[in-house]
């Protein structure tokens, strides 16, 4: 039986308008977004300080004033942010019971390598006790990537099942997964992949059980709307789009060309912002990121 608190939240990212911020780079994409954000490799000895000041970054994003549930319906955070407390809170209380933003977190432990023309994910040893780890923290729902860079039907299908067969176990355990098999932006065959992606995403969808529902994560597609019958599909509570390394304002026009498709933007949401900035031209910066990503999502 869902709690109140879930109740609420699903209520949020199914009716509110707003998009979900994507605040979970983990150990190989860290350095780069440190560095984006005007932090050197210099600046740190260890992973440890480099969690620390990824931590710092992201705790300076969510405190902000201006980033809150009014525009924010939700926030993806790894599990080192989960492990960690914002203003005195663990990371995920804090960003519902003060910000109203619906915590997900990141499960998958990385990509294996290409097979078929795709990128399946690595085992996830451990993962129910991760997930009993979230439900105890109040997390909502979770995100796993897989990656997909060929119009190639067999890994196409291969990539899907996996994600639904974890799917399942997620469901099971009380969250709500989020299902991420990203289209490389730069593949060749982008839109032939993006047919036989939607083919095979629409066919899990429909053996999913009674009760079981779905939010899904997909590259913002070559065709306005591509998606439409997976934003309408009874078993699917939101589809949100990644920017796949589009820049802020590509993603946000390819974005608004997607009626239902909310942002669920990592870079292109932090594009501008930087360590040495002061709190009032960190805040601007960050409310104008915002104000264009919610804009976009409104569509």
């Amino acid at each position: 039986m869902a709690s109140q608190a879930q109740q609420a939240m699903l209520e949020k990212i199914k009716t509110q308008k707003g998009f979900i911020a994507a605040l979970d780079q983990s150990g190989g994409s860290t350095p780069k977004a440190l560095k984006l954000y005007g932090v050197d490799e210099t600046e740190y000895n260890s992973d440890e300080e480099m969690f620390d000041l990824v931590h710092a970054m992201r705790t300076r994003i969510v405190t902000s004033e201006v980033f809150n549930g009014d525009r924010v319906l939700g926030a993806i955070l790894f599990e080192n942010t989960l492990d960690r407390e914002i203003d005195g809170m663990p990371s995920a209380r804090y960003l519902w019971d003060k910000k109203q933003v619906v915590p997900f977190l990141k499960v998958d432990k990385g990509l294996a390598e290409e097979q078929d023309g795709v990128q399946m994910m690595k085992p996830i040893p451990g993962l129910d006790a991760l997930l009993a780890k979230a439900v105890a923290q109040d997390v909502f729902g979770t995100k796993m990537r897989s990656v997909v860079k060929l119009a190639n039907q067999q890994g196409i299908k291969a990539v899907v099942e996996q994600q639904f067969e974890v799917g399942k176990q997620i469901l099971a355990a009380g969250l709500v997964p989020i299902i991420e098999p990203e289209v490389d932006i730069n593949s060749p065959q982008k839109a032939q992949a993006e047919a036989l992606l939607k083919q095979e995403i629409l066919s899990q969808l429909n053996l999913l059980g009674e009760g079981q529902k779905v939010m899904l994560k997909l590259t913002l597609p070559s065709e306005g709307n591509f998606y439409k019958a997976l934003v309408d599909h009874p078993k699917v509570i939101k589809v949100v789009a990644l920017s796949g390394g589009y820049s802020r304002d590509d993603a946000n026009a390819k974005l608004a060309e997607n009626t239902g498709v909310i942002a669920s933007f990592s870079r292109a949401l932090t594009e501008g912002v930087s360590a040495q900035q002061s709190q009032e031209v960190f805040d601007s910066t960050l409310d104008s990121a915002i104000a264009s990503i919610y804009q976009a999502s409104a569509t």
